[in-house]
């Protein structure tokens, strides 16, 4: 048994069409936009969580380190 019902012999054989309908190179080029793609993702997840964690900070009267706009001259 296989993901979700599908055999790893079903799994090889769309591996083997995708790879002729696509060609090696262009799966490659694929892969590592969606790799990028990702990265970016849990980036911007990250600084959200960030952000969210100073507003918290910032509404419970507790954050001292000074802003960005209050640290320019």
């Amino acid at each position: 048994m296989g993901i979700g019902g599908i055999s790893v012999g079903s799994l090889l054989i769309v591996l083997v069409i995708v790879m002729l309908l696509f060609g090696t190179k262009r799966l490659r080029h694929i892969g590592s936009d969606l790799g990028g793609a990702l990265s970016g993702f849990r980036k911007a997840v990250k600084e959200t969580e960030q952000t969210q964690d100073n507003l918290t900070l910032d509404a419970a009267g507790q954050h001292t380190a000074p802003r960005e706009s209050q640290q320019r001259v």
